[in-house]
């Protein structure tokens, strides 16, 4: 079976490109944070995780009284789901989102204000 020499350096050419091409994304991925977030849903709970949290006086009410705690806050934002259709995503100066989830086996909603470098976790409602 003959290979054309064309053919031949079209693939060598393509082949180093390619390898070239995935050096390079290695090199600049390498060592930082970065997360392929395709889901709108996974885009918003990194957004908040990775903003400076505050608690209003209702969390830190919670967290005083022993109800939850931050490691509940954190498991939750991580496998909580935005429910979009009640959150405010077009809100200014702060978009409010809702995000439903599960703390110690109860279902919980946690209402979420994030504005440019800061997320405010205003109310947990725990049902």
């Amino acid at each position: 079976m003959k290979i054309d020499k064309d053919l031949l350096h079209r693939f060598k050419l393509y082949g180093s490109g390619f390898a070239i091409g995935i050096a390079l994304l290695v090199f600049i991925l390498n060592g930082k944070k970065s997360r392929c977030n395709w889901f709108p849903n996974e885009r918003i709970l990194n957004i908040i995780r990775q903003k400076n949290i505050e608690y209003t006086p209702n969390i830190n009410q919670l967290l005083e009284n022993k109800i939850i705690d931050s490691t509940d806050i954190n498991l939750f934002l991580l496998n909580g789901d935005v429910n979009f259709s009640k959150s405010q995503v077009k809100n200014k100066p702060c978009r409010k989102y809702w995000i439903d989830g599960n703390i110690k086996d109860k279902k919980a909603t946690l209402h979420v204000k994030i504005c440019d470098s800061i997320a405010y976790l205003d109310k947990l409602d725990i049902y």
